[in-house]
């Protein structure tokens, strides 16, 4: 790796970590320089603006992380319902990137620059519809192969364990414990014994 390139990647991961420890909108740039130990120069180089910079951390960080964290789990071929059922135990129970204090990265950004920023819509948009797809592309194989009832709504059980993983996080950063997502799971394994 060039060291234009380490640059640039030091600057989009320190930045990653403030804004995902202060929020978005409240990290400055002159934060980000300070901690980086780059020039004023340096950041502008590598990008224009604040928000320039906020979506490379969007597609050039969280997207590669979101695929193999969100995403390849769900592609192989056993019950589907157990897949997501893991897969959201280990985010919430194991995962150590994702802080309980800080809640879910995505969910942050959405919250904070979604309803402002068309561009930053877009890229979460493009997240959140890659786990969905491939949630409902997993329940459909698994209503062929007949490991789910036939008339379960596959992008209808998407939506529910997105929205739920999403509220979660946040009920968990505003208690900073880990409890309430043990409620979670126990209820959405319930859900899922009675829909296979």
């Amino acid at each position: 790796m060039r060291k234009s390139e380490a640059t640039r990647l030091t600057i989009l991961q320190k930045a990653f970590e403030l804004i995902y420890e202060k929020g978005y909108q409240t990290t400055s740039v002159d934060e980000i320089i300070a901690t980086t130990q780059v020039t004023k120069g340096a950041f502008y180089y590598h990008f224009k603006t604040k928000d320039e910079m906020g979506l490379a951390i969007i597609n050039e960080l969280l997207k590669p992380n979101f695929k193999n964290t969100f995403i390849d789990p769900l592609q192989n071929e056993s019950n589907p319902l157990d897949n997501i059922y893991q897969l959201m135990y280990e985010i919430l129970m194991k995962n150590e990137l994702l802080k309980v204090e800080y809640g879910c990265p995505a969910s942050n950004f959405t919250q904070e620059m979604a309803p402002w920023n068309i561009d930053f819509t877009k890229a979460l948009n493009n997240l959140s519809g890659q786990w969905e797809n491939a949630m409902i592309d997993s329940i459909e194989k698994g209503k062929q192969n007949g490991l789910i009832k036939k008339d379960i709504d596959a992008k209808g059980i998407a939506v529910f364990v997105m929205s739920g993983y999403w509220g979660v996080r946040n009920l968990g950063k505003l208690e900073n414990s880990k409890s309430v997502y043990l409620v979670y799971l126990k209820q959405l394994k319930e859900f899922f014994n009675r829909i296979k």
